[in-house]
C-alpha cells in the first residue's frame, strides 16, 4: 500500500471539487472537508459533502469568508496546509495563516492567463490553443499567488467543456501527487507568476451568455457552442422554434441547416435540441420542423 501524503484540509464545493476530492483521497490523508452549506431551498446533490460522507470524512460548512475564519479557528485542525479547488468563497489572510504552510490552490489555467472564474469554459470560448493546470499558493489577490508548478495541455478544435474538465481534473491530481510532497518537504519553493503584466481575467458565466449572437463570426459561435455545452447552453430561435444547438461547424457555403454569421461565413448546425425535446441530428430536425423554419 502506497504511503499517503500528510494530512490536509480540503476546501471545495462544486462538482469539479468533488471529482478532485475522490482522486485526492487515494493518496492524501484528509483531516477535514470544508464546503458551502446546503441552501434550505436546495433539493439536489451537494457534490463535495456527498463524497465526504461516503468516505466518512469530517465535514465543516461555511457560507462566507468571515464565517470561514471562525470555523477554521474553532475546529482545532492539525494539518499544516490546505488544498482548495472549486470552493466559491473568498479566503482571507486570517484563514490562510491558520495553516503554517498555507493553502495550495489547483487552478485550471496557465496563470497568469485566465485568472478568475470559469477558466475552463473561457479557454474554449476564446479559441485558445492550449490551457493547463497551475498549482498556486493562495494569497489575498485574485489568483495572484506564487506558483509551485504548472503544466500545459494542448487544446484540440473539437474539445468541449465536459471533456476538457475531465482531462484537467486528471492533470491536476497528477501535479498534486507529484509536487505537493516536494513542497511539504521544503524541496520545492514557490515562485512568482511569470509576466504578471500580461495577466488576463475570465468572468463567471451568466445565462445570457448562452444566447447566440449571429453577428459574431461563425468560428466564435462554434467555439462558444462547445464551451457552453453544459451550461448555459447555446440557445437560438430558428424560425418559430426555440432550440439549443449542441454542435456545428463553420462552412463557407450555405448548407441544409445553417445560419449566415457576421463575418459572411455560415454556421452549419449538426445537432440540436428543440426546447423540451431530445437531442437530434439536423436531418431529423428538418424532417419534423422544416415547415416552421
Amino acid at each position: 500500500m502506497t504511503k499517503k501524503t500528510e494530512s490536509a484540509v480540503f476546501f471545495g464545493t462544486g462538482p469539479v471539487a468533488a471529482k478532485c476530492l475522490e482522486l485526492l483521497i487515494e493518496h492524501t490523508d484528509i483531516e477535514a472537508v470544508v464546503t458551502k452549506p446546503k441552501p434550505s431551498h436546495h433539493r439536489g446533490e451537494t457534490p463535495v459533502a456527498d463524497i465526504a460522507e461516503k468516505h466518512n470524512l469530517r465535514i465543516l460548512t461555511s457560507g462566507s469568508k468571515l464565517e470561514l475564519e471562525s470555523v477554521i479557528k474553532e475546529s482545532s485542525l492539525k494539518s499544516r496546509y490546505g488544498i482548495l479547488i472549486d470552493f466559491g468563497i473568498i479566503v482571507t489572510r486570517k484563514t490562510i495563516d491558520s495553516f503554517p504552510l498555507g493553502i495550495v490552490n489547483s487552478h485550471f489555467s496557465l496563470l497568469p492567463k485566465l485568472r478568475g472564474a470559469d477558466p475552463i469554459t473561457w479557454s474554449i470560448a476564446n479559441g485558445d490553443e492550449k490551457t493547463g493546470v497551475s498549482l498556486m499558493m493562495i494569497d489575498e489577490g485574485m489568483d495572484t499567488g506564487k506558483l509551485l508548478t504548472q503544466k500545459t495541455l494542448p487544446l484540440s478544435e473539437k474539445e468541449n467543456t465536459p471533456s476538457l474538465t475531465n482531462k484537467l481534473i486528471a492533470l491536476s491530481d497528477e501535479l498534486i501527487r507529484q509536487y505537493v510532497p516536494k513542497y511539504l518537504s521544503g524541496e520545492l519553493k514557490p515562485k512568482n507568476q511569470p509576466h504578471p503584466d500580461r495577466a488576463t481575467y475570465s468572468r463567471k458565466l451568466t445565462k445570457a451568455d448562452g444566447l447566440i449572437d449571429w453577428n459574431e463570426p461563425a468560428k466564435t459561435i462554434e467555439q462558444k457552442i462547445r464551451a457552453f455545452l453544459d451550461w448555459p447552453q447555446s440557445r437560438a430561435k430558428l424560425g418559430s422554434v426555440d432550440v439549443i444547438i449542441t454542435s456545428g461547424h463553420v462552412s463557407s457555403n450555405e448548407t441544409e441547416l445553417s445560419v449566415k454569421c457576421g463575418d459572411g461565413s455560415y454556421l452549419a448546425i449538426d445537432n440540436l435540441k428543440p426546447i423540451g425535446k431530445k437531442e437530434m441530428p439536423a436531418k431529423a430536425f428538418l424532417a419534423g420542423y422544416k415547415n416552421r423554419i
